[in-house]
């Protein structure tokens, strides 16, 4: 399918069709359809778009620079955005619609615009926690609970933005040697680390894993559909994603591009996220969510440097591999 995927996207850059934009997004499908058929339905422009997880979206631009295949990169964490600004991957351009987006969610430069908050959270089975006799974590610590041995799901850092955000806030609430060293211990903890930053979230909704480290929309997204899960914060503090968009450095169709740029910055846009049930925090102030479980003033947060956390985005990971997993 994904060939395939590519296949669409080189035709629509054929001559004369102008009415096609081709995106690479981070977010999942159900998410990205909502805001693209949106797009479509206001403008009349069809979205040509492949999902894939952060890590594997920046590959991608990077491997591409010189002759892209599109003309956006849309969702995701700001982290993959400042260090696709690094690699040269992107073009900057102010949106329209993004004056009223405060400033700590939009590149000083503005190669990226923040259109979304998504904090980390820990995710249980409320049935496991029952029989193990435990109440759901609240504390980084209380994950390293031998009664979990094996019983935990989260991110591989290879891939997932969830998985750098989840570092991200280890190191800053502990320093970053402190952080690897807890997370050496937290290994003996983890079932399996995924792909993608939701892969382990239904495992845990089923009972195959105890619980995990997610993305708020991800837990969630399964709390919605019915599954007894329970949703805590660690008291120490959790860092949080600005979901990002940006244009690509060299864009066949540039137009598009900001075209598409200046409606997804509007108010408009992030009312999609209610009305769609997408559990994102809106960064525009003009947005207000109605929705209690986004309501996030008892909730600890720890402010990344995003543009230090794309410098050292790498380094992170390889230190990751080379200290956690092997």
């Amino acid at each position: 399918m994904r060939r395939r995927g590519l296949q669409v996207l080189r035709q629509s850059g054929a001559a004369g069709q102008i009415r096609n934009h081709n995106i690479y997004t981070i977010w999942p499908e159900k998410y990205s359809s909502a805001v693209f058929a949106a797009f479509t339905k206001e403008t009349g422009i069809k979205v040509n778009f492949l999902r894939f997880s952060s890590g594997e979206a920046l590959a991608r631009v990077v491997a591409e620079k010189g002759n892209p295949q599109v003309d956006v990169l849309f969702g995701g964490p700001a982290d993959t955005f400042a260090a696709g600004v690094d690699k040269d991957v992107f073009e900057p351009y102010a949106p329209k619609g993004a004056d009223k987006i405060p400033a700590k969610f939009k590149d000083p430069k503005n190669f990226w615009v923040g259109v979304a908050v998504n904090p980390i959270s820990f995710m249980f089975n409320n049935k496991v926690l029952k029989e193990k006799n435990l109440p759901a974590p609240t504390s980084w610590d209380e994950l390293l609970n031998p009664a979990f041995k094996g019983g935990l799901q989260t991110a591989d850092a290879r891939t997932s933005g969830t998985a750098i955000s989840r570092i991200l806030s280890l190191t800053y609430i502990m320093g970053e040697d402190k952080a690897y060293e807890y997370q050496k211990k937290l290994h003996q903890n983890i079932q399996m680390y995924t792909k993608s930053g939701a892969g382990g979230a239904l495992p845990v909704a089923n009972g195959q894993a105890a619980g995990g480290i997610f993305f708020l929309v991800d837990t969630l997204e399964i709390k919605a559909q019915g599954h007894d899960v329970v949703i805590s914060y660690p008291k120490e503090g959790v860092a949080y994603a600005v979901e990002a968009m940006a244009m690509i450095k060299g864009a066949k169709q540039p137009a598009l591009a900001k075209k598409f740029l200046d409606w997804a910055s509007t108010a408009d846009m992030q009312k999609l996220y209610e009305t769609n049930k997408i559990f994102f925090i809106p960064t525009s102030p003009d947005v207000k969510s109605k929705d209690p479980a986004l309501d996030m003033s008892k909730v600890k947060f720890v402010e990344v440097d995003i543009l230090k956390a794309g410098k050292d985005r790498q380094r992170l990971v390889e230190r990751w591999i080379n200290e956690v997993i092997k």
